[in-house]
């Protein structure tokens, strides 16, 4: 009997190690996101507004494929690039055989969405709206159920076309598109 709970004690401390082994530091470009300029995804909702030309001004979203629809000159990727470098995509575009000069300003309307999953009240699909931090995002899924590991969560980002979890601190940022994860507490 004393053997089974020598083996029983082995199988939980190795279990516990196993778990801790494979924890991997958040990368720093997780982070380092955070400070460049917001760069477009599918699922962002956009205000671009063509000066003097009431109708090319209007509201268009991201799809599936990274592109906009634009009157006049069709599909402009707009996946990866800023808000700036889309200004002056479109204005190129315009510029060829539709208007002379044309000023091209675009504004965010709505950003894609975050999601929340796992030890919250109400996990789903959230709106992102900028500030947002993993507390406050777990605040508006219903806050932690019983069972929930308060200390950290798990986020999911992409960047620059590379999917990365990192594990961080419910007081970091967020980002439009990532997915929140709050683990089981193990005891």
């Amino acid at each position: 009997m004393k053997s089974l709970a020598v083996l029983f004690s082995a199988f939980v401390a190795a279990s516990v190690l196993t778990g801790c082994s494979s924890y991997r530091p958040t990368p720093a470009a997780f982070h380092e996101v955070l400070d460049q300029p917001y760069r477009l995804g599918a699922g962002d909702r956009i205000r671009v507004t063509v000066f003097e030309q009431e109708g090319l001004t209007n509201t268009y979203s991201v799809d599936q494929s990274g592109y906009i629809s634009f009157p006049l000159v069709g599909a402009v990727p707009a996946r990866g690039h800023t808000a700036q470098q889309l200004e002056a995509a479109i204005a190129a575009k315009l510029r060829q055989g539709y208007l002379r000069d044309p000023d091209v300003s675009i504004e965010m309307d709505r950003y894609r969405p975050i999601f929340v999953m796992g030890e919250v009240g109400a996990a789903g699909q959230y709106s992102y709206v900028p500030g947002l931090t993993v507390q406050k995002s777990i605040a508006i899924a219903g806050g932690f159920s019983p069972r929930a590991n308060q200390e950290s969560v798990d986020i999911t980002r992409d960047i620059n076309g590379k999917v990365i979890t990192g594990r961080v601190r419910t007081s970091d940022p967020l980002m439009p598109g990532d997915t929140v994860y709050v683990r089981e507490r193990l005891f």
